[in-house]
């Protein structure tokens, strides 16, 4: 866990729809709750991870999920402050909310999909990251392969093809599996699913550790 006042602030950000930043983001939030307090704040106008919220049961998210306007509020309320605070954001990388984000993160993640077409809608998005870093030396930023399917050729030239846009390509991917629909039918994150969603919880905490080192 890092060690500071101010927490570690993650966007999960692609200015293409489709590309799974929600339950990443939601899932994400939910492995590092499990070392430090988190919140999760939707930016998306569509509200999907406050929907996802809301379909929750019996047992109690590990994380706090916000809307945007209620996320510094929620920043300062009584009690713990989080650590971690992990924004799922529209898929627009202008839109005004994001550009003034941008400022104060310490990590960008970029998922995409195994595609040829994901991968050339990416340029724009990393020469607004690179922008971005100019002015905040600090910010880190790396592209995730998502939904990948298992021993993939199409995965590895992937890795291979988003090696040419200057912009970290995390070594781990997230592969494409049911449990992620299944847990958010029931308004939960994989972690909570125990064995079923045992293999899920290992790809986002290697995820969580090559972001955290």
């Amino acid at each position: 866990m890092p060690d500071r006042l101010a927490p570690f602030q993650l966007a999960l950000l692609n200015h293409k729809g489709g590309t799974g930043k929600t339950t990443l983001a939601f899932n994400l939030a939910a492995a590092l709750a499990q070392r430090a307090p988190t919140l999760l704040v939707d930016l998306d106008a569509q509200g999907s991870a406050l929907q996802w919220a809301a379909q929750q049961g019996g047992e109690k998210l590990p994380m706090r999920v916000s809307a945007a306007l209620e996320a510094e509020a929620a920043l300062g309320a009584a009690g713990e402050p989080p650590a971690f605070v992990v924004w799922d954001c529209p898929p627009s990388s202008d839109h005004p909310q994001v550009l003034a984000l941008l400022s104060q993160l310490d990590w960008v993640l970029v998922p995409v999909l195994p595609s040829p077409i994901d991968l050339w809608a990416s340029w724009h998005l990393v020469r607004l990251l690179q922008q971005a870093r100019a002015s905040r030396p600090g910010l880190q930023a790396a592209f995730v392969i998502n939904q990948a399917e298992p021993d993939s050729a199409l995965t590895a030239a992937m890795h291979d093809a988003l090696r040419e846009f200057e912009l970290q390509v995390l070594p781990c991917v997230v592969r494409r599996r049911a449990i992620y629909r299944s847990a958010a039918l029931g308004g939960q994150t994989v972690q909570m699913l125990g064995r079923r969603g045992a293999a899920a919880a290992a790809e986002l905490d290697a995820v969580i550790e090559e972001i955290l080192k």
